[in-house]
């Protein structure tokens, strides 16, 4: 709510004359509604100048005092109370599961722009798409936090929920409710708007995150990873109590969705532009993102080269702002021409987001460990002194392998570069030679298997290290937790930590225990209950149903990822006939070279897993290629086309992208080649993009513009 100068100063009165009486309860039982309503009033508007413009005008004790006698008074006189009052933002204790609901319109993501080039670019192809009219633009700071949908109806807040798949998220409405920065109500009827969604984001500052990590340390906890993390951690606590802790914050960026009381989409036809969005917003109460000393303050562009400065001004100042800050987003204005522009399946083509270069801080490397992945893979893990960059404390990061130190000469205790690319991983960008004592030590690889103590093995033309025992625990562990991820068997509720605690017990030693679970001794162990345990069998129950594919990828046969997982199952009728194909049937399959038919046949002569596969079947496992499992071709744009991805992608997974090809009737290949048509490029792109470069006929595109391609 937006108050004018008269209501404040009214409110303003009405606060001394409530805090005047002696004792609010004293009151005839006749007052008591009357003197509900005014409560409420005063407390809003004090909220609004404390959470909206940090202004507060009262003493801490003196809002204790109003908003306790509120309580108070609804608890005598239950009638009083209403769903908005300011006491119902209190914790309403825990819930055991969350329920999915669906958005009113999709949570898309937003296509990338890295460059001023990118962003030019964008508006051309804009113009193509409104055909002649005249574009003006708005941009705001791409905030880096957890994005929420919040339902209005009747001005009532009624459901707020994750971002979760975009078309879904998770319910967290008891959560939001207690953000004072969230209005419980909003005078949406006043524009005519019966029912509202809209988009924003939970945020920790950089203060708060501070704070509560010298807290935590304080008290002998571990300390937060990042205040984005934590944001989207303490989002989806079951016991709302706790949400405090975090001292969250909300900023909404856009109206979504808006009806009449008659089911009538009133955007872009009463509601014609987003500025006029943000103010409704920012009148009914909503934080909005100028409120984070933006530079624009929702300015709007007719020209973008006058948007693209600004867009550099919130780059070299993203140091100084009180939130963490990955990017600035450059939207039409005018939702009619949104409408035009229309979305993929992915990104809406009427926004971009135009994103920061990667931050980079110099450390000490202070020591390496040696970790042993699903596969035997011994991977070196440099241990840095922790360094804050975006936000999150940099305390390790991967070497890769033996080829990666010896390239760039990293030794322990070296000055080092580091670098989050994308704002997400760690990556060591060089040594500071300069800095160098004589007292640095040469990094040593491990000869035998720090887990298990094999003598570790490299395999012809590989940079990897490998322990090749397969009972190794550092791998069964790994293998286990692969099994159960979402790629694969996606059984939801046994996480890292549950797995690891589940084998610290005794209850999973090995991937068929999964489904041997002691579940009435589970329900007894600290933090689990009788409708988790209930919730936890159901979902293992019903992985025994998931596809071939699924199977296929749990196993986790070397370099058969999801791509190559569904062309054996389709080719096959079940595990057992896949363990059968000889090697002229593995190589007639797409993308199926000697090394991978090698990695196949090797994986089914091994007795341990081939006594696997029969334990999975004995245990109602399903082992067969149903035609239900097929995948479907939605269209043939793709055909004749073969692609790669390396690196990064900014917002698509390595799986996801991969089906998108084979969606569209196109092929997905293991390496480079002359049979390559395209290869799509993230950060940290690593040989595979020296070796494209060198065959001409191979086309180089970025993320946006294999979607661009899909679309087109």
């Amino acid at each position: 709510m937006h108050y004018t100068a008269s209501q404040i100063a009214s409110l303003d009165k009405l606060t001394k004359q409530l805090l005047a009486y002696q004792a609010l309860m004293d009151v005839p039982e006749s007052e008591t509604q009357n003197l509900a309503n005014q409560l409420r009033q005063v407390i809003n508007y004090h909220d609004w100048r404390y959470y909206v413009l940090a202004d507060s005008n009262i003493p801490d004790t003196n809002y204790d005092y109003l908003f306790d006698a509120l309580k108070a008074l609804e608890s005598q006189y239950p009638e009083t109370k209403t769903p908005d009052s300011p006491t119902q933002r209190v914790a309403h204790g825990v819930v055991d599961e969350f329920t999915t609901v669906a958005h009113l319109t999709p949570m898309l993501s937003l296509d990338k722009a890295y460059t001023e080039q990118n962003i030019t670019d964008w508006v051309a192809t804009v113009q193509k798409l409104i055909e002649g009219a005249v574009p003006s633009f708005m941009i705001e700071p791409k905030l880096d936090g957890s994005s929420i949908a919040l339902v209005y109806e009747n001005d009532l807040l009624i459901r707020g929920a994750t971002r979760g798949d975009g078309e879904r998220g998770d319910d967290i409405t008891h959560n939001l409710k207690t953000l004072p920065t969230i209005p419980l109500r909003a005078n949406f009827s006043k524009y005519g708007i019966a029912k509202a969604e809209v988009r924003g984001e939970v945020l920790i500052s950089k203060h708060s995150f501070e704070q509560i990590n010298l807290q935590r340390k304080e008290r002998g906890e571990s300390e937060l990873a990042n205040p984005r993390n934590s944001a989207a951690g303490a989002l989806r606590q079951k016991d709302s109590s706790k949400m405090a802790e975090r001292q969250l914050e909300a900023f909404i960026y856009q109206i979504s969705a808006a009806y009449d009381a008659d089911g009538n989409n009133l955007l872009a036809k009463q509601i014609v532009s987003h500025s006029q969005c943000i103010e409704i917003l920012s009148q009914i109460g909503f934080r909005i993102t100028k409120s984070v000393n933006g530079v624009a303050n929702n300015k709007i562009y007719t020209q973008i080269d006058d948007a693209i400065t600004d867009c550099i001004a919130f780059k070299n100042a993203r140091n100084l702002y009180p939130y963490e800050i990955d990017g600035v987003v450059v939207k039409l204005n005018d939702l009619r021409q949104q409408d035009q522009c229309g979305s993929t399946s992915h990104h809406p083509r009427w926004a971009i987001a135009y994103k920061f270069d990667s931050r980079q801080a110099a450390t000490t490397l202070e020591s390496v460990d040696f970790q042993v992945g699903r596969t035997g893979a011994v991977t070196p893990v440099a241990r840095l002194k922790t360094v804050n960059l975006a936000g999150a404390n940099i305390t390790n990061v991967s070497l890769h392998n033996q080829d990666f130190i010896t390239e760039k000469d990293i030794r322990i205790g070296d000055t080092v570069l580091v670098e989050r690319s994308g704002d997400v991983i760690p990556y060591i960008v060089k040594v500071l030679t300069e800095n160098r004592t004589g007292q640095e030590q040469a990094i040593v690889f491990p000869d035998i298997c720090p887990s298990c103590g094999t003598h570790l093995v490299r395999p012809q033309d590989e940079a990897i290290w490998r322990c090749i025992n397969s009972e190794c625990p550092a791998q069964v562990e790994e293998k286990i937790i692969h099994f159960v991820s979402k790629d694969a068997m996606d059984i939801r509720g046994l996480g890292r930590e549950i797995i690891i605690r589940m084998m610290r017990e005794g209850f999973i030693s090995q991937i068929p225990d999964i489904y041997r679970l002691p579940y009435e001794k589970i329900a007894i162990l600290e933090g689990f209950g009788e409708k988790s345990v209930a919730n936890l069998q159901a979902n293992i129950e019903a992985s025994k149903n998931q596809s071939l594919s699924r199977l296929i990828i749990g196993l986790g046969i070397r370099e058969v990822g999801a791509t190559k997982a569904i062309t054996l199952a389709n080719a096959a009728k079940s595990i057992a006939q896949i363990a059968k194909f000889t090697t002229e049937q593995l190589l007639g399959l797409t993308d199926f070279g000697p090394r991978i038919v090698e990695n196949v046949h090797n994986f089914f002569a091994n007795a341990h897993n081939l006594h696997l596969i029969a334990e999975l079947e004995s245990l109602g496992v399903n082992t067969l290629q149903r035609a239900e499992d097929a995948p479907q071709q939605s269209s043939d744009k793709l055909t004749g086309l073969n692609f790669l991805f390396t690196g990064s992608l900014p917002t698509l997974t390595r799986s996801q992208a991969e089906a998108l090809v084979t969606e569209n009737g196109g092929s997905v290949l293991g390496s480079v080649s002359k049979k390559l048509n395209y290869l799509v490029v993230g950060s940290d792109a690593g040989s595979k993009l020296e070796k494209a470069q060198k065959i001409s006929t191979i086309k180089i595109i970025s993320e946006a513009e294999f979607m661009h391609l899909l679309q087109n």
